[in-house]
């Protein structure tokens, strides 16, 4: 990292100016994009831990020949257990797209850069036939089990709300394409936030905390229902879903404890005094926006996400007393399932998303593990959490499943 230096360009017009970013990142590049704005990178010109990344970014020398980029970034995905160690990757080149189409070219490393590297732009993959098999990973039981000792617990008072998941293997006869699974989950769900990583896939709703100067924003995501495709019985289910008490308590508990927990970094912060209906392609979620002005001197979108992560809605509230029961219920590690994904700059600015409706693929790219769970409250019934579990799962099972 010592001996790095970064060039950023004007991305002039041709292919790769209009191309979607997913093309751009490919089955090996990482992706980070919603609604257009993002970036797609390839190569590593440097690891760094995410602890250090904003001082260690910020003393990478950049010349800025565009019409305006903050310089080189770090990616990565923070594990489910707070505080885990993480390293962050720094892009060999990375196209950034500012949400209005103008897009920017940094490349970082140890040579000096004269000139715009050449962009590839992949082809749409080949349609191919699979043959995949879908497997709980880990018995149904265990999970229903989990579910009713949880609901147990907060009825004794023990805490809030704990989230329970499960996992479970899709396996295929060939490789899974992680190009063609992107796109796809691009026609699925433009609105999220399209993240790949180090076999990491997925399509987050979820904005855990964003950092943009001093204005800083999170949308904690709590609560669900199904959608059927019928736009009356949706906003029915969407009606039931606001006026479900069982739901407005596991959305209480997530928004409040964003609220606290940004509050000692604002100057002021402001949040909506009722949840809306968000809705994702497959399912519907009470949200709630809060966004605030920072503190002089202002907090790193790296010191926030420590802060925040895992909110209640991955984790649940008495944090500490909702990991343990998980730890002690699930029976099987998280992962990256239900940490958080994102970037950092060199001003400490950043966007990172909840790691949801994701796929960690095995390193032949022909298995794929993916979790869902759910919040579990005193009146949680465990068919029905089971019932929510495979509404969440269908978004990446329906990405990568095609026959």
């Amino acid at each position: 990292m010592d001996r790095l230096r970064s060039v950023t360009f004007d991305l002039p017009e041709g292919e790769a100016a209009i191309a979607s970013l997913v093309d751009i990142a490919g089955d090996d590049g990482v992706l980070f994009v919603r609604d257009g704005r993002g970036f797609a990178g390839w190569g590593v010109a440097g690891r760094v831990n995410i602890d250090s990344a904003v001082e260690r970014l910020a003393a990478i020398p950049h010349e800025d020949r565009s019409t305006g980029c903050s310089g080189p970034l770090a990616f990565g995905a923070v594990p489910f257990s707070p505080g885990a160690p993480c390293d962050l990757v720094v892009p060999a080149v990375m196209v950034r797209d500012d949400g209005t189409g103008h897009r920017t070219v940094t490349v970082t490393g140890t040579d000096e850069v004269d000139a715009i590297p050449e962009i590839p732009v992949r082809r749409p993959p080949t349609p191919k036939a699979a043959s995949f098999e879908v497997v709980p990973d880990g018995p149904v039981d265990r999970y229903l089990n989990a579910v009713e000792r949880a609901a147990e617990a907060v009825r004794e008072g023990r805490l809030a709300k704990a989230v329970i998941a499960r996992p479970i293997r899709v396996r295929s006869d060939s490789t899974i394409g992680v190009h063609a699974v992107l796109r796809r989950l691009e026609s699925m769900f433009a609105s999220t936030y399209r993240f790949s990583f180090d076999g990491l896939i997925g399509a987050s709703p979820e904005l855990l905390v964003e950092v943009d100067g001093l204005v800083v924003r999170a949308n904690p995501l709590a609560g669900t229902t199904r959608t059927t495709g019928d736009p009356e019985r949706d906003a029915a289910l969407a009606k039931a879903l606001l006026h479900s008490e069982k739901n407005q308590i596991e959305h209480r508990a997530a928004i409040e404890m964003v609220r606290d927990t940004l509050l000692p970094y604002c100057s002021y912060l402001d949040w909506t005094p009722e949840p809306s209906i968000v809705k994702v392609a497959n399912v519907q979620h009470l949200g709630s926006l809060a966004e605030g002005r920072l503190s002089t001197p202002p907090a790193t979108v790296i010191d926030l996400v420590r802060a925040l992560q895992p909110t209640p809605a991955v984790g649940g509230h008495p944090r500490d007393t909702a990991l343990q029961l998980i730890a002690e219920l699930e029976g099987f590690e998280r992962g990256r399932y239900g940490g958080a994904i994102g970037w950092v700059d060199g001003h400490g600015d950043g966007t990172w998303a909840v790691t949801l409706r994701c796929a960690e693929l095995s390193e032949d790219r022909r298995e794929a593990r993916l979790v869902a769970g759910g919040g579990i409250v005193a009146d949680s019934v465990a068919d029905d959490e089971l019932a929510e579990t495979q509404a969440k799962l269908q978004a990446m099972l329906s990405a990568i499943v095609r026959p």
